[in-house]
């Protein structure tokens, strides 16, 4: 088996954090994403290694796997019940210092029955007899805010098979959810590998979102701060109207409650709307208009 170096896929070094390691890996994803490169095999090919070398590192039992066996990470497991085996019976009488310094068991002899168990001539039967789980597979789903407002379904095409999805209202930005059996076949009978799925939701509304609560800044003309009235508001799906009080200072915040964004995993269940607002100061004045504020004015001195 070919060692494929994880690290220089992502540009990273060996002491990389988890933080780097995600860093990188969105990075170069969005950069060589199919959908970003049409019809360009080389970009295809490289995000197909992003992703490989993503659910190697990003997964902290993999990565010590991988640290430790390099390319035969995956058959650690076996590599390691192997090597007990082969110093158990060698070692019949469990002398456990025997045991704890390898008793007679080189690493010669460690690399040998490695060998042989997983791709040496003589032992064929006995590696498919071990079962190994397939290959985890990682993908990005790119949803606008809207899409994730409500629980809809959506079918995705992940190495020629279709999969359709449920897509749960309030996902958030970059969330990563496993989904169980949908990666590569197991091995000799093994079980499925699993599909990482990681949502970048991008925000084209006025509204920012912070988990459940939405945040929006809403023009307020002087004569209804001033005296007071009715607005009509957008929220993400509906419209409101409220109930401006008299005198009401600019920077004012009002909280709709239930109002804001669906809350992950609670059906019907959303957080706050926040609007603060912001008042507009008329220009090109009349000269009547001008007038009637300057008469104002010296009101307020009396």
């Amino acid at each position: 088996m070919a060692f494929i170096d994880y690290y220089k896929i992502l540009g990273l070094s060996k002491d990389a954090t988890e933080a780097d390691i995600k860093k990188a890996y969105r990075k170069l994803a969005r950069k060589y994403h199919p959908d970003l490169n049409p019809n360009d095999k080389e970009a295809e090919v490289r995000f197909k290694e992003l992703n490989e070398a993503n659910e190697v590192l990003s997964n902290v039992e993999n990565r010590k796997k991988y640290d430790q066996h390099g390319a035969e990470w995956k058959n650690a497991e076996a590599y390691e019940q192997a090597r007990k085996s082969t110093q158990s019976q060698q070692n019949p009488f469990g002398n456990r210092t025997q045991q704890r310094e390898g008793g007679n068991f080189s690493e010669n002899d460690y690399s040998d029955f490695f060998s042989s168990m997983f791709g040496g001539e003589n032992s064929r039967s006995e590696s498919r007899s071990v079962k190994f789980k397939g290959q985890d597979f990682s993908a990005i789903l790119h949803l606008n805010l809207k899409d994730v407002f409500k629980t809809h379904q959506r079918t995705l095409t992940v190495n020629g098979r279709n999969i359709r999805l449920t897509i749960p209202a309030g996902v958030n930005d970059g969330q990563i959810i496993k989904i169980a059996g949908h990666g590569g076949i197991g091995v000799n009978g093994g079980p499925n590998g699993d599909l990482i799925l990681t949502f970048e939701i991008e925000n084209q509304t006025q509204f920012k979102r912070d988990n459940a609560h939405l945040y929006v800044t809403v023009d307020l003309d002087i004569y209804t701060a001033l005296l007071g009235g009715e607005i009509t508001i957008e929220t993400l799906d509906s419209k409101v109207k409220l109930t401006v009080k008299p005198e009401t200072q600019n920077g004012t915040k009002v909280k709709l409650k239930g109002k804001g964004f669906p809350i992950y995993k609670k059906e019907g269940e959303f957080g706050d709307l926040i609007i603060t607002y912001l008042l507009k100061i008329p220009t090109n004045l009349t000269e009547k208009e001008k007038e009637l504020i300057y008469e104002l004015t010296q009101l307020r001195k009396l």
